[in-house]
């Protein structure tokens, strides 16, 4: 579980809670400015092989420790979300991509950080090298839709319904919801 910040992050200043632009806020009274807190940035990879599999990561460390997830992480300071969708494509499989496109966002509240994590999903199709589990990942394989495990992340199931719905020939004619609670009918 995540700690409430105490201090100022620009002067050291403690923190007191304040009414401020609607909401109870976190404010400093040396800056006399608002604390904003802001959503923890995340991507993920839906990679798909020529006959529409998935290629899936099995978690290495909690949260969701042993459940299978698609590749993906926290974006870096100074780092762009598809450079970093990339990057950790490469850490826990091995593989390189080129993205074709955005498969979209949504977020979620992470209990562990006790943040919103908003989360970038990207689409890859076109990719090389051998695919090996690495970084946080214990395992890393390619599913048909049929046999798709648990998926760690209600984010990323969703992700995967949408592409099946949107992408896939082998899921037209469903309607299913998208990240953002909107149904797709494909």
């Amino acid at each position: 579980m995540g700690i409430e910040k105490k201090f100022c992050h620009f002067c050291g200043t403690s923190l007191i809670k304040k009414e401020c632009e609607g909401r109870l806020r976190l404010f400093c009274t040396q800056c006399n400015e608002p604390i904003y807190e802001n959503p923890t940035p995340a991507t993920c990879i839906l990679l798909a092989d020529n006959t529409e599999r998935l290629l899936l990561v099995k978690r290495s460390v909690e949260p969701k420790k042993g459940f299978w997830c698609l590749p993906g992480g926290f974006i870096e300071l100074g780092e762009m979300p598809g450079k970093a969708a990339l990057r950790e494509l490469k850490e826990e499989t091995g593989l390189s991509g080129k993205i074709d496109m955005l498969i979209g966002a949504t977020s979620s509240h992470s209990n562990m950080y006790n943040s919103t994590i908003l989360i970038l999903c990207y689409l890859v199709k076109d990719y090389n090298g051998q695919l090996i589990a690495g970084d946080d990942a214990q395992d890393a394989a390619f599913f048909s839709y049929s046999q798709l495990p648990e998926i760690a992340f209600d984010t990323h199931e969703k992700f995967t319904q949408l592409y099946y719905a949107a992408h896939s020939n082998k899921e037209r004619g469903r309607i299913l919801t998208t990240p953002t609670g909107g149904c797709i009918g494909a």
